[in-house]
């Protein structure tokens, strides 16, 4: 019996005899939101003076998703606080299991703790729900132009913090995309666009915010620009189907000009005819059109990798409404208005 008692002190003291590193979690969540971003802070402490760092390994987190490859480190005295942030994806999710190894000129036994189980809420929004969980949502600048007949595109450049701003969703729209995204969980940026009913005079959407714990709404004033959603001038497309009617009455108005000089003698009058026969040659003057590439991809936004809504099946012959920097603003047949890069335009 005093053998087996010895040999069990033998056993555990040379299970501790190398343990240089004490590891437990510091800051956990009480409740944590499906779609969250949220920190979680590791207490660490060793027993060793020198040292080059602490290496972290996780494991079995199922429905976290882990955003920090190094963590965010304060130093208390002997104790280190490495912050980490993480992803709620599921509805169900633990805290990661923790393997933690002192780097250092000698190998070290490494130190484990176990993950406990979180509680995950999942919201149950309206349908005006953007899909955005943060601590804060901020429009930067917004600009509305028109889509076709029925639709006009919203455009709007966004900040978000503690988000993860790429799950941005709408219902409800005609079309929808992300333009650009500047990822990251501290701040994001993202421009977006939407196409929506004409008739709707403000695009509302709603965000969840952490801090305040409630939805909070975003309204966007429908104000139809006449310039093109970049800060270049553009040409808002001429309806040219009443052209005919509109050069017959100014043709009208020149010949009342023209018949009220010779009663009159007053050449006061030429402005009369001088007028109208300007405009009516304005509008004789046909749009000008471009050749554009079989395969050439047409783009909803004149920006670098936009969405593209549309690719040339063959060579096109479009009329051209207007240019900006790299790309030409064309009215497809269907009479909707596309971008197309000034590199697939024919050259002859």
């Amino acid at each position: 019996m005093i053998k087996l008692l010895f040999l069990t002190l033998v056993l555990t003291a040379s299970l501790f005899a190398d343990k240089v590193l004490y590891l437990n979690y510091d800051k956990t969540p009480t409740r944590v939101i499906k779609g969250e971003i949220f920190p979680v802070t590791l207490k660490a402490l060793s027993t060793l003076r020198d040292f080059d760092d602490i290496e972290y390994n996780f494991s079995n987190h199922p429905g976290l998703q882990i955003l920090d490859e190094t963590p965010v480190r304060e130093q208390k005295g002997k104790f280190f606080y490495d912050t980490f942030h993480m992803l709620v994806t599921q509805s169900e999710a633990k805290l990661p299991d923790v393997n933690a190894s002192i780097i250092a000129a000698q190998e070290y036994n490494s130190t484990q703790i176990k993950g406990e189980k979180l509680n995950v809420i999942t919201l149950n929004p309206k349908k005006n729900f953007s899909n955005i969980i943060a601590n804060s949502f901020e429009l930067q600048e917004y600009k509305t132009t028109s889509y076709d007949n029925q639709h006009n595109i919203v455009v709007f450049v966004a900040t978000a913090k503690n988000c993860d701003i790429k799950t941005m969703h709408f219902n409800n729209v005609y079309k929808q995309g992300m333009e650009s995204v500047t990822d990251s969980y501290d701040e994001s940026k993202i421009t977006y666009f939407v196409v929506i009913d004409k008739r709707l005079e403000y695009f509302t959407f709603s965000y969840f915010n952490l801090l305040e714990n409630h939805y909070e709404l975003v309204s966007v004033p429908i104000i139809v620009d006449d310039d093109s959603v970049t800060t270049q001038s553009d040409l808002k497309p001429r309806d040219q189907s009443h052209d005919t009617i509109k050069m017959y009455i100014a043709l009208t108005i020149s010949i009342v000009g023209l018949i009220i000089i010779l009663f009159r003698q007053k050449y006061i009058y030429l402005i009369f005819i001088l007028l109208p026969l300007g405009y009516t040659l304005y509008l004789s003057i046909p749009e000008k059109e471009i050749c554009i590439k079989k395969g050439s991809n047409i783009y909803l936004l004149p920006v670098e990798n936009g969405t593209i809504f549309e690719t040339t099946p063959r060579e096109y012959h479009l009329p051209k409404e207007g240019s900006v920097v790299n790309f030409t603003k064309v009215k497809l047949q269907n009479d909707k208005i596309g971008w197309v890069k000034n590199e697939d335009t024919c050259t002859y």
